[in-house]
């Protein structure tokens, strides 16, 4: 058996005491012997928000001008100061309204009197929809105006038609009353 010397066991519980006392620092006021202050409460700082400042609405947007291929579109008719309403058809429809067959008679009317024998209809979309899906419906509005002018007695009119979809609009706003006045067909005078 082992005698140790009352110096060796002194040696060991001086170096062992101050790991003994300090493995509880949990509790408060025991850290190793020394007292800890508590740190002075933390103190928000508050910003003040800015005030509110009411911004006034936006003027109307100013109509804008058309490109100068669909001036040219709009009003080289071929014949001087010949006025063609266009043709208005409703949200996703290539069936003539009540309004589609006056305006279409109107320009009937107009195209005889005028003797007037080759015409073009550009069928137009508004741009809700992909570009195919309103190409195809530009065309069976431009091919009713067509078949409706056929019925009025215009056989010996040719008649060309065409169709720009959603990728030629004659309104470039993006507002309803715009969107309107794309889904159309509009009448281009040839001879």
């Amino acid at each position: 058996m082992i005698v140790l010397r009352p110096f060796v066991l002194v040696g060991l519980l001086a170096v062992a005491a101050p790991f003994l006392l300090d493995g509880c620092a949990s509790k408060k006021g025991a850290s190793g012997g020394a007292t800890v202050t508590p740190s002075k409460p933390r103190v928000e700082e508050r910003i003040a928000a800015a005030p509110v400042q009411e911004i006034p609405p936006p003027p109307e947007p100013t109509p804008a001008p058309l490109r100068s291929v669909e001036m040219a579109a709009r009003n080289a008719t071929g014949e001087q100061n010949i006025p063609f309403p266009d043709v208005l058809f409703d949200f996703d429809q290539y069936v003539l309204r009540d309004d589609a067959l006056t305006a279409v008679e109107a320009n009937a009317k107009r195209l005889k009197e005028n003797r007037v024998t080759k015409v073009l209809l550009e069928g137009r979309c508004d741009e809700v929809g992909t570009s195919e899906y309103n190409l195809v419906l530009g065309e069976r509005r431009a091919l009713s105006v067509k078949r409706y002018l056929e019925s009025l007695g215009m056989s010996q009119l040719q008649v060309e038609v065409t169709s720009y979809g959603k990728d030629r609009p004659l309104c470039l706003q993006h507002n309803p009353v715009c969107w309107q006045k794309n889904r159309s067909v509009h009448f281009i005078v040839k001879e």
